[in-house]
């Protein structure tokens, strides 16, 4: 079980490292799509690497007048 644990660890900062390479932490709006796609990349790992470019689209329902 340690030894899984460590692999999760480092898939998750190799995904970390892909999503700061991408520029995706530089300040901006935070928006659903741009955290979407910001939580997405660092879950694919290194599968980035490999041409995995995830996207995100997504949108919030506007409030009625």
């Amino acid at each position: 079980m340690r030894i899984g644990s460590v692999v999760v660890v480092i898939w998750l900062l190799i995904g970390v490292i892909a999503a700061a390479q991408r520029d995706y932490f530089s300040g901006g709006e935070a928006s659903c799509a741009k955290t979407g796609t910001i939580l997405v990349t660092i879950v694919a790992g290194p599968l980035n690497y490999f041409g995995l470019n995830p996207k995100v689209n997504c949108s919030t329902p506007q409030p009625s007048k």
